[in-house]
């Protein structure tokens, strides 16, 4: 017999591969407080290697080095969390007056439109009414489901720096894990794929890091000038919401735009900060993301809204957040491994050349009459 008569048939193979994707999303599911904790240290420790190896240069001890970056990290992050929280916390108790006044304001605008259109405004009024009490009921619960699920993840929040200060411990013995298990025969250029992979995967997260404080710096430098309240709240979640492509952008501009809607007589202060969040979406998608980010990591639109779909309804908001940064390390890693190439070809945003079109027509014409004159 030959290797052909053992030839698993295509229809076999397809059944196989979508049975294990199956399989695999369901485990991710169930297994979704464990796995969550742990792939956000894992990206935090990728984060901080470049830290510790700093201070491992400087001949301090690794694990003195590692105990000190953790640390740093810690207590930014406590920071922020702590700035977060205050600002939330007026932001709750000024709720019901900011839905009231963005209430009014729609009420007046929609009645000049009931005017203006013809249209019976008693059902828009009704409906207002309606709607303002359906806000304030749903933001209430929200804020409180939200604290109920802050309180829940408590756990996973103190296991995450026991996971980060265990992995960048434990690094040569997992990179060394990898390289053997391909083989000694591919040793070498399994150490190189890995080597380049992660350095990639370093500046792509550490430019990411990067872009988040230059974004927030902006957006809060914005709103204060403009005189927006909650401008540091607004500007930080802008920040972290501009990970998400295209959905997060448009989120983080209506915020800020209903905060002043809300809250200022005109409604140009609105229109202000749409074209300055336009502009800042700019600046960042033509310097900083080239810039700082990765050049060679480009995900196209429809993979990254898909998987944003995706991690949303498999981890929730933390799916959100997580689905881009994963899946550009997916993709590095599909650049990087040769059978893997075309899909990392897939998730990138490089259109390749049209069928039929092979030179620019101009080009043609001048070539035929350079021909033509000789």
């Amino acid at each position: 017999m030959t290797d052909k008569d053992f030839e698993i048939p295509f229809y076999a193979k397809t059944t196989i591969f979508f049975v294990g994707l199956f399989a695999l999303i369901t485990m991710l599911y169930i297994a979704q407080s464990i796995i969550v904790p742990l792939v956000f240290s894992v990206i935090i420790a990728i984060v901080l290697h470049p830290v510790v190896n700093f201070f491992v240069r400087q001949r301090i001890n690794r694990i003195v080095a590692i105990a000190i970056s953790l640390l740093i990290t810690i207590l930014l992050i406590a920071g922020t969390g702590m700035l977060l929280y205050s600002q939330a916390s007026r932001f709750s108790e000024s709720w019901p007056l900011l839905v009231e006044r963005f209430t009014q304001t729609f009420n007046e605008s929609i009645t000049w439109s009931s005017g203006y259109f013809d249209i019976d405004p008693k059902k828009i009024h009704l409906w207002i009414t309606e709607a303002k009490t359906e806000l304030l009921t749903s933001g209430r619960s929200a804020i409180g489901q939200t604290l109920m699920n802050v309180g829940s993840a408590m756990v996973a929040i103190f296991l995450i720096p026991v996971y980060i200060f265990l992995i960048l411990f434990y690094e040569p013995l997992l990179l060394d894990f990898v390289r053997k298990l391909f083989g000694t025969e591919n040793q070498s250029q399994v150490g190189e794929i890995v080597t380049k992979t992660k350095t990639v995967i370093q500046r792509y997260l550490v430019g990411l890091v990067i872009e988040a404080v230059i974004i927030a710096v902006l957006e809060i430098a914005t709103l204060l000038i403009l005189g927006i309240e909650y401008a540091i709240l607004l500007g930080i979640i802008g920040a972290l919401l501009n990970v998400i492509p295209y959905i997060g952008g448009l989120i983080a501009v209506a915020l800020p735009m209903m905060i002043a809607l809300a809250t200022k007589d005109s409604a140009w202060y609105a229109v202000y900060i749409l074209v300055i969040y336009y502009i800042i979406q700019l600046i960042d998608n033509n310097y900083i993301v080239p810039k700082i980010v990765a050049s060679k990591v480009k995900l196209n639109a429809l993979f990254s809204i898909i998987v944003v779909i995706a991690g949303n309804a498999l981890w929730g908001v933390p799916g959100m957040f997580l689905s881009i940064p994963l899946l550009a390390i997916v993709k590095l890693i599909f650049d990087h491994v040769e059978p893997l190439k075309p899909w990392g070809f897939l998730l990138g945003d490089t259109m390749p050349q049209i069928l039929g079109i092979k030179t620019n027509p101009l080009n043609r014409i001048k070539k035929k009459l350079n021909v033509d004159s000789k």
